[in-house]
């Protein structure tokens, strides 16, 4: 009898032979410092997305204990049967009036959240344009829609015209997808350009959030914020994950579209509504945040620290338009840059060797904390430098 599984083995062996083979690194609890492998050691941590060290803060903790004492460890059904908490409708509502909106969406995922909300809100009648950077469940939420899906280079204002032009009179109606800071380049959106072009042409903006959240503007409340941009053509999703140190994802906007999803959006009718944990340790990191502006600022020191230090060594590094914790060092080949991670990781620092399919080039991925001291920073730097004389 033939093995259905025979092709397994091959293609394993082609992701090896491509570099491209994966496994997940075992690492200790979340801070600056973290113990990294089997057996564990200490690294400086530069490959957190905890942006502002919420993650392990012991008012965000106390708030997770707390729920678990009082509403238990699971939600038990989706929000629409019997997995809805007062904490979630709490939740939402601190999220939109921090995003400035009428109301929010919690979802279980970020990934969750635009999976659920672009197949709700277009179809086969309808168009999507995308950026070509774009994290994969912007596209994989646009092509699960069915939608006509074009994808134009990336942060090019110009190409996102034509397509509009050529294209947005054939379709009922047209949704724009794009990152507000793209993950793997650290770089943001012309969000305002994008915005005027979506006015001009009847288009909805879904804006990918998920690494401004926290991070950008006043308060915190993202790249939309940082940018001085607001329109009624755009949703806004983020995540909880990232800077708020916990779990899910959101959507902010209209209160009709939030209605609207809260009866078309698959990925929130038919899933478990997220833990009291995770709902509590999300709010209270959102309060934290908002109260303790000095996260911010100690985030926004050591991106100028690395900025500065990598510019005095004459790194190749993409320009850096906002203050965003995320850097991105182009390598030439996955086996460079599977290099360069390990010599990082003899000097003392867990930097992240990302290598295609993910992104389009191999690349070291930086990413930045607020508990990073100034001297966590200088080593990294005496690393790299280290390493640009080898190579």
């Amino acid at each position: 009898m033939a093995d259905p599984f025979a092709w397994l083995k091959p293609a394993l062996k082609t992701l090896h032979h491509a570099q491209w083979y994966r496994q997940p690194t075992p690492s200790g609890a979340p801070g600056a410092m973290v113990s990294v492998g089997e057996p564990p050691r200490p690294l400086i941590n530069f490959c957190s997305n905890d942006y502002l060290g919420l993650a392990n803060h012991p008012k965000v903790k106390a708030a997770a204990i707390h729920a678990i004492e009082q509403w238990g460890t699971g939600a038990t059904g989706s929000r629409l049967l019997s997995g809805h908490r007062p904490l979630h409708r709490q939740l939402e509502e601190a999220i939109a009036r921090w995003k400035g909106t009428e109301a929010a969406l919690v979802f279980s995922s970020g990934t969750a959240a635009n999976l659920g909300t672009i197949p709700a809100l277009v179809d086969q009648r309808d168009l999507v344009l995308g950026d070509a950077y774009n994290h994969a469940c912007l596209k994989k939420g646009a092509r699960l829609s069915h939608a006509k899906f074009y994808e134009y280079p990336h942060n090019d204002v110009a190409a996102l015209a034509q397509l509009l032009e050529s294209y947005r009179s054939q379709y009922r109606r047209c949704l724009i997808l794009t990152d507000g800071v793209f993950s793997m380049d650290g770089d943001a959106a012309p969000l305002d350009k994008i915005l005027r072009l979506a006015e001009a042409h009847a288009a909805m903006v879904l804006v990918d959030d998920a690494h401004g959240t926290g991070v950008l503007g006043t308060n915190g409340a993202g790249t939309l914020a940082a940018l001085g941009q607001s329109s009624p053509t755009v949703i806004q999703m983020g995540t909880l994950s990232k800077a708020l140190g916990s779990l899910g994802g959101y959507i902010a906007g209209s209160q009709d579209l939030i209605t609207y999803l809260q009866h078309r959006a698959s990925t929130w009718i038919y899933s478990t509504g997220l833990s009291a944990a995770d709902t509590a340790a999300a709010l209270a990191a959102l309060e934290q945040l908002q109260a303790d502006p000095s996260l911010r600022h100690a985030l926004r020191e050591r991106i100028q620290q690395l900025e500065e230090g990598l510019q005095k060594l004459g790194c190749p590094v993409l320009p850096h338009p906002l203050p965003t914790p995320i850097f991105c060092l182009p390598a030439p080949d996955p086996t460079t840059v599977l290099h360069w991670g390990q010599k990082l990781q003899d000097a003392g620092c867990w930097v992240a060797a990302v290598r295609p399919p993910t992104v389009p080039f191999s690349r070291l991925r930086i990413t930045l904390r607020a508990d990073h001291t100034p001297a966590h920073i200088e080593q990294l730097l005496a690393a790299l430098a280290v390493l640009l004389k080898c190579c």
